[in-house]
């Protein structure tokens, strides 16, 4: 079996979601509708915003923040950097820049309290 390849999100509003993640990663969506939105990342990974309620089968989930995307960089100094320009851009952060025992990072959160991370490996 191939590893995964598609990472997708049960969102309450993709048109919401996909502006949100446009602004985060810099990147259009390669693909737009109603209930559904697609990101092609650089890594090749596809991120897709589906909306909660059109999911097949029917979840019994009605708002999930146990799932998280994570950015590795380089330094300290990107980790501040960014929790000061999300901050600045109104998402909420979770958790200031910190250091944990797996590195330097922080934690935000998505429109439907999905956590994005961005860390600084030890």
């Amino acid at each position: 079996m191939k590893h995964p390849s598609f990472v997708l999100l049960y969102v309450d509003h993709p048109l919401h979601s996909a502006t949100f993640y446009h602004d985060l990663l810099g990147t259009a969506p390669v693909e737009v509708s109603p209930t559904f939105a697609l990101f092609v990342l650089e890594s090749g990974l596809r991120l897709g915003l589906w909306a909660r309620e059109t999911v097949m089968p029917v979840t019994s989930e009605t708002r999930s923040s146990s799932f998280e995307l994570a950015w590795p960089v380089e330094t300290h100094a990107e980790v501040d950097a960014t929790a000061k320009d999300w901050a600045s851009r109104g998402i909420p952060i979770l958790q200031t820049p910190t250091q944990m025992d797996f590195g330097y990072t922080m934690t935000a959160s998505d429109p439907d309290g999905h956590r994005v991370r961005v860390f600084c490996p030890t």
